[in-house]
């Protein structure tokens, strides 16, 4: 038995975006985030989607962590040294530099610059130049799949550009392959029924019983003919209503809206926003609570 369902190795947008993944379906989730990062190759990133004058590095750089922590995964200060996969293969065993030796079931490497640590479990595909060492750049498929089972590679370890946004969005895609590889081997879903999305949607988009037993048989026309039929419904129906648990309602909307911009204001400096608070706003406001406290509102 492992300790961690995933161990991730790099921090940068890559590992984090996996995580996020990862740790939101709910596996055991740990980063491993110390090493020359790429993303500390930036002196400002003016590029990436949502930031619309830009974002310094340390702060996206944190707000990253941040998040896949948010969400449940651990990460961990320290440098991993050697990753090698079990002889009955049953997970990995990862080293790192401070001593620490975790096992897991799923590894993912996503650092730029280091790749000597994968030497035990690829060392036919690690390459070579001006005393560099690198991986092969079709190594990795689609998703970041390699030829070990259980290994895969995210972002420019996996031979994608690296420019962060694509770096983020490959790590998304390995992330998904990552829970639909979990959800086939420890869930027992076949193929299609395993693949997996990850999707918020407002409440009474995918509502009532209808809804439930048309999308349970969508679900079932995809299971091969081998599986017991009585199976394949309940499980499709489990399915169906696995979709269903993704709605929120009006009011959810608006707690995970406004601990959002709480979130966003952690990440930015007092000075900055006393800078563009609404000085008559803020005094409408204590004019407010000062009225509901003579009046004994709330006594």
């Amino acid at each position: 038995m492992t300790d961690h369902d995933v161990v991730i190795v790099g921090g940068g947008p890559a590992g984090c975006s996996t995580a996020l993944f990862t740790a939101r379906y709910g596996l055991e989730t740990v980063v491993f985030d110390r090493g020359p990062s790429s993303i500390r190759q930036c002196a400002f990133v003016e590029n990436y989607l949502g930031f619309p004058g830009g974002i310094d590095v340390e702060t996206f750089y944190a707000m990253n962590r941040a998040q896949a922590e948010r969400l449940g995964a651990t990460v961990v200060d320290d440098l991993v040294e050697n990753v090698t996969a079990s002889t009955d293969g049953s997970g990995f065993s990862v080293e790192t530099q401070e001593g620490r030796e975790v096992t897991a079931d799923r590894v993912v490497a996503a650092t730029t610059y280091d790749v000597s640590y994968l030497e035990s479990v690829l060392g036919e595909h690690v390459c070579e130049s001006g005393g560099e060492e690198y991986l092969d750049p079709d190594l990795a498929g689609e998703r970041g799949e390699t030829p070990v089972d259980g290994l895969w590679l995210a972002g420019p370890t996996a031979g994608v550009e690296s420019q962060i946004a694509v770096s983020v969005g490959h790590g998304a895609r390995v992330g998904l392959d990552v829970v639909t590889d979990y959800r086939r081997e420890a869930e027992d879903w076949w193929d299609d029924a395993a693949d997996h999305t990850d999707w918020v949607v407002e409440q009474g988009r995918y509502e009532g019983e209808e809804w439930l037993e048309t999308i349970a048989e969508h679900h079932a026309e995809s299971a091969p003919e081998a599986l017991d039929d009585e199976y394949v419904q309940r499980r499709a129906r489990a399915l169906a209503a696995e979709q269903q648990n993704w709605q929120i309602d009006t009011a959810e909307v608006d707690r995970r809206t406004e601990r959002a911009h709480r979130r966003l204001l952690d990440h930015i400096g007092d000075e900055t926003i006393l800078e563009h608070v609404d000085d008559e706003a803020i005094l409408e406001r204590a004019r407010d609570i000062e009225t509901v406290r003579d009046i004994g509102v709330g006594d």
